[in-house]
């Protein structure tokens, strides 16, 4: 079925849903003038696949998503089912048309308007605002040997809980948030834990100040900018240094080591020949921006990544990138919803006075 609608939403994340308020608040109507497309089963963007035991008083801070704040609630929750009820009172607040479960296959160019495609449906737009994130493309990184390891493999995304290592060494690969989080939380219930990363960590002892913060989305935007693919959120911000890691530090669970060089049927080995047994190996290896869908209108830049101007995509103006490059933390994607309404309402505009 083919449905006509002036703006297309895709996802229903922090960053999907803080674009629907937007349109919402400046006057367009739902189905007609705007439609939410969301792949998952419920409300709560990736937060909603978060591991259980994450609970809420651990997890990263959670942004209010504008014009409602997410209120009191208990931090010893699981942080997905906190943050999905949210996100469903949210959606039934501002009554915004979040259709579920759609996924979307395609984005194409049709001329006047933009081609958005599910199995079963597609939707003509004037506009299309993708917040699709990256929880769907976990990054799994190949290292020689990796066919051969007997023991268990899996990436954060497929990650339940520290008890199915109880009593088994595990490698942890990465030097991201999650995979110090994860590290802690195995090293309780494992037999040992050996810690691996590319880069030495850099760790930040102070608060995270609004400069900070502004130092950090700076980097990520002048590489976006470029047309380069953005680089993770460690890598501009550093690991803070709470209390958790401090501990985990001076307890040596924290020793981190250089990456290693192939893996074997039974663990790792690193160059000058030194292996490390392994039971399972968990790549904390981060996540890629999840845009295959828009393939079709061929926005890769020579560098590889989307060449924006802010959340506006400079090969495609039609089409708004949030929740990618500056504006993937919660609190920038926020910020990035409101931009792209504004940045749409010209693209509508400037299409209104050509035909007239």
């Amino acid at each position: 079925m083919r449905n006509e609608t002036d703006v297309v939403v895709i996802g229903a994340g922090q960053a999907g849903l803080s674009a629907a308020y937007h349109l919402r608040r400046t006057g367009f109507r739902n189905l007609t003038g705007f439609v939410v497309l969301d792949h998952g089963k419920r409300a709560g963007g990736a937060w909603q696949y978060r591991w259980p035991s994450l609970r809420l008083g651990k997890a990263h801070a959670i942004h209010d998503l504008p014009g409602m704040a997410l209120g009191p609630a208990d931090r010893n929750r699981p942080a997905s089912d906190v943050v999905s009820e949210y996100f469903a009172r949210y959606e039934r607040t501002f009554d915004l048309p979040v259709l579920r479960p759609v996924d979307v296959l395609s984005v194409r160019d049709e001329g006047e308007r933009l081609l958005v495609e599910s199995a079963t449906d597609a939707w003509a737009a004037r506009a299309v605002i993708n917040a699709t994130g990256t929880w769907d493309r976990p990054f799994w990184p190949h290292y020689p040997g990796q066919e051969t390891f007997g023991g268990r493999q899996l990436h954060t995304a497929d990650f339940q809980s520290a008890e199915e290592f109880r009593g088994q060494h595990v490698v942890v690969v990465g030097g991201g948030a999650s995979g110090v989080q994860l590290l802690l939380e195995i090293a309780e219930v494992a037999s040992g834990t050996t810690w691996v990363t590319r880069r030495e960590p850099e760790w930040f002892d102070s608060d995270f100040t609004p400069e900070h913060g502004r130092e950090s989305v700076a980097k990520v935007d002048r590489r976006v900018r470029e047309g380069l693919p953005p680089e993770s959120v460690v890598s501009v911000t550093g690991l803070a240094l709470t209390p958790e890691v401090k501990r985990g530090i001076e307890a040596g669970i924290l020793d981190r080591k250089p990456m290693f060089s192939h893996l074997t049927e039974h663990g790792v080995v690193w160059a000058d020949g030194t292996e490390q047994h392994a039971d399972v190996i968990l790549w904390a290896t981060g996540f890629r921006a999840a845009l295959d869908h828009l393939a079709p209108l061929h926005l890769r830049a020579p560098g590889g990544g989307i060449r924006m101007d802010g959340t506006r995509v400079v090969a495609e103006p039609r089409l708004q990138l949030v929740g990618y490059g500056p504006s993937a933390s919660t609190i920038g994607a926020n910020r990035a919803g409101r931009a792209a309404v504004n940045e749409v309402r010209k693209v509508l505009d400037s299409g209104a006075k050509r035909l007239r």
